[in-house]
Formats: structure tokens, sequence, C-alpha cells
């Protein structure tokens, strides 16, 4: 991991506490308590038509990710990654909290919670609340970056960057795996506990960084039940072909 990740907490972080795996807490308790509705879409213009998508509500956990355009790569050096956490870090840190989050040569993962606005930075309270825009402006900044170092010329993404409702307990632990797990299933690594691009080391050693590391280790209870999920779900195999968002 980038030696300046570590530390690197955002002054908008908010620790949400209490969290301590499905006896004492739910995703279904947290959507009833703040009346979210999951059905809630938007449209999007797409050429001449209008597409329905599903819009980043506050209060909600979302699996997000995309890959490359016609899967070529969208890190092609490990400046890129660095710089894509900094744009993250300055675009989507004062719209989301962070749990998890794998960077691969031709795509990327990250866990979410969109924030609620009285959980906004003073400084950014003056601004329209638009959790997509944050994210949008990351991608933008990015490709624009990239085509420019690379002199290249058109989209770096495929399409829009996908969103999945994270709507139950178990996804979201399952999840959490899934994201790290990424660069092993992939064949970057044999372990995926040694991929520089990811979060689990920064959880797994409690390193302060800008993910929230003290909610997402207590979805497990403690660190040593966080270690031995993802080494149980390592020797299970039951999840890698159960996301088919990267393939």
């Amino acid at each position: 991991m980038p030696e300046w990740l570590i530390g690197a907490v955002s002054k908008t972080v908010v620790v949400r506490k209490g969290y301590r795996g499905f006896e004492s807490h739910s995703l279904r308790q947290v959507y009833q308590s703040t009346q979210v509705s999951k059905t809630c879409v938007d449209f999007e213009e797409r050429g001449n038509q209008m597409e329905v998508i599903s819009t980043l509500q506050p209060g909600c956990y979302y699996h997000l990710y995309n890959r490359g355009n016609n899967r070529e790569n969208i890190f092609f050096e490990e400046r890129n990654c660095d710089y894509f956490l900094r744009l993250y870090l300055k675009h989507v840190q004062p719209v989301a909290d962070t749990y998890a989050y794998c960077l691969l040569p031709n795509h990327f993962h990250f866990l979410v919670r969109i924030r609620v606005e009285d959980e906004i930075s003073p400084t950014n309270q003056n601004k329209p609340f638009r959790p997509s825009q944050g994210f949008s402006n990351l991608f933008n900044a990015y490709a624009k970056a990239v085509n420019k170092a690379y002199k290249r010329t058109g989209s770096i993404f495929e399409d829009r960057f996908h969103r999945h409702l994270i709507d139950t307990d178990s996804y979201f632990l399952n999840l959490v795996f899934y994201i790290h797990f990424n660069p092993q299933k992939h064949n970057y690594v044999k372990d995926f506990r040694v991929w520089k691009w990811s979060s689990y080391k920064l959880l797994e050693t409690r390193q302060a960084s800008f993910l929230n590391e003290n909610e997402v280790i207590g979805w497990f209870g403690n660190i040593n039940n966080f270690r031995k999920f993802h080494q149980e779900r390592l020797e299970e195999k039951s999840l890698i072909n159960l996301f088919k968002e990267d393939e």
C-alpha cells in the first residue's frame, strides 16, 4: 500500500459505533429506521433514450464497480493507482464512508455507505448534496489525466459505474471478502493478502487510513474473526463465482 495512504484520515469521516454483527445490528434495521426506499430510481439520458438507473441514496450501503472499456486496462502503472486513490479522497470521501476497496489493472471495487447530509463537512455544506456527482468527478478527472499522460483519446471506463445496494448483513460480510479476494481470483497473486492495492492489509493491521476500519472490524466482531472469516471463505471457495460483476 502507498505510504501516504497510512494515516490519511479524512476530517469528514464519521465512525458509526455499535456494529457487532448479526446479534446487535442489521442492515434491515438501518433501512427501516431511516425510512430508506430501496426501490428509488432516477433517469439518465443515454443517446436519444432515457434509461432507468438506481440512485445513490443517503444512508445506504453499495457495492460500486467498473472496468475498462472493452475490458482494457484502466491502470497502466502503479502511479495510476496512487493517483486514482488521491482523486477518490478528494471527490468521494466527502460524500461516502469507505469500508473496502480493490484496484486491479482493468477494474475496481468499492464498498461504501453514502453519507446523510448532516454528516457532510461544513466546508461542503453550501454545495448541493449530489453523491453521484462526487463519483462522476472522480472518473472524469482520472480519465482526463490518463488520456493526457498517455496521449490517448476516448473513453477509459465501460459505461457508467455500476452500483448494487447491499441489503443484508451476509451480503456485506461476504462482499468484503470477495473484494479482497479479487487479485487472487484473477491470478495476479497467489495470496490476495499481499496485494498492494486493496484494503485488506490496512484493515488487518488496523492502520489509520481513510477507511472506516473500526466499523468494518465491528461487523466481524473483532480482528481475529475478520482474519478467520477470510481464511474460511478462501478454503471453502464458496464465493469465488458468486459475484459476476467483473467477469
